[in-house]
């Protein structure tokens, strides 16, 4: 019975103090927090509002010195001089980056899907095979792309982490995430090393960009030959987005995994990360369709080295004429064409 009392007198001392708190609340008593007018300005809060900042450290790091406890009031340098990262980063997190990826796993293969529907998959005679790349090149490639993708994938649940439930399904997505970045840490450079001469920008890749490397030609084939070398300029744009872009990728996601680095660079990695993603996501699709269903029986250069004589000196017109110049291409034959 005591207790319930003691409850009851608390219950009425709270009903009379709600009653005499004023209605408007006063705050003339503190007008300044953090040394401006805290309450007039957090509704511009942003990144260049007066209050930048607030959310990215002490208030001595905002007073643009260090905390550390062995620097602490010795003035911010380099990018923890920076100000409005935090804001920068929490808006970005908040309302965008997570709508943008959804926005690219949902249009990009709509827009191919279309494209498939409208000028359909180009077809190409397959009975004069040639060797254009061998066996190192072939496990190479996959070596690197097989993580790539693992990792992509992995990356897209850490995204949508919360709609998956989180818990064990999206820790395991993170330490598969980890460990395929050390495969194509290992692969990634070899791959780089194995066709960046012949990812070099060429002036006729500019032709091939004006025409869209003829995928936008009605019917089953291309009969003009497309201006483009052993990589048109589609397959260059992805090579240096894959390799650079992902090794950028590696550097920003090993700073997020152990955050060893000051908070304004795992902010500056966490935004470089998610950008280049949305530009990887996207061309990953673009690859993927280019070589599985835009061109009929494409996927065979990956998988046994080959490529037809008819699909090689169209759409390979510029390297057709080098081998063939060069004396190569009797060489590199490797199946006639049966009547």
């Amino acid at each position: 019975m005591k207790s319930i009392k003691y409850w009851l007198l608390f219950a009425l001392l709270g009903v009379f103090l709600h009653a005499q708190a004023p209605k408007n609340p006063d705050f003339s008593q503190n007008t300044e927090i953090y040394g401006v007018k805290q309450i007039e300005q957090i509704k511009n809060w942003g990144v260049n509002s007066p209050t930048s900042g607030v959310v990215s450290g002490s208030v001595m790091q905002m007073q643009g010195v260090a905390v550390g406890p062995l620097d602490s009031g010795k003035p911010l340098e380099g990018i923890e001089a920076t100000r409005g990262l935090g804001e920068l980063f929490t808006i970005l997190q908040g309302k965008y980056f997570a709508s943008i990826f959804l926005a690219i796993l949902i249009l990009v293969p709509l827009a191919f899907a279309t494209h498939l529907m409208i000028f359909k998959s180009k077809s190409f005679s397959h009975g004069v095979k040639y060797k254009v790349f061998s066996t190192y090149n072939i496990a190479i490639h996959w070596l690197a792309a097989v993580p790539f993708v693992a990792i992509c994938i992995t990356g897209v649940i850490m995204v949508f982490g919360d709609k998956f439930g989180g818990g064990v399904f999206v820790r395991l997505a993170r330490d598969i995430h980890g460990l395929c970045t050390i495969a194509f840490a290992i692969f990634g450079p070899l791959m780089f090393l194995m066709w960046v001469k012949a990812s070099l920008p060429k002036s006729y890749d500019i032709k091939w960009l004006l025409m869209l490397g003829g995928y936008l030609t009605l019917g089953k084939t291309i009969k003009q030959p497309i201006p483009s070398g052993q990589f048109n300029a589609g397959m260059k744009m992805w090579f240096w987005t894959c390799t650079v872009g992902g090794f950028v990728m590696i550097i920003t996601g090993a700073f997020l995994y152990f955050q060893f680095a000051p908070i304004n660079a795992l902010r500056l990695s966490a935004i470089i990360h998610n950008i280049l993603g949305f530009a990887i996501i996207a061309l990953l699709f673009t690859h993927i369709y280019m070589s599985v269903f835009a061109i009929e029986g494409a996927l065979s250069a990956m998988v046994d080295g080959s490529m037809g004589e008819e699909e090689l000196a169209i759409l390979h017109s510029y390297y057709y004429n080098e081998l063939k110049s060069q004396g190569k291409l009797e060489r590199m034959k490797v199946q006639e064409a049966h009547h």
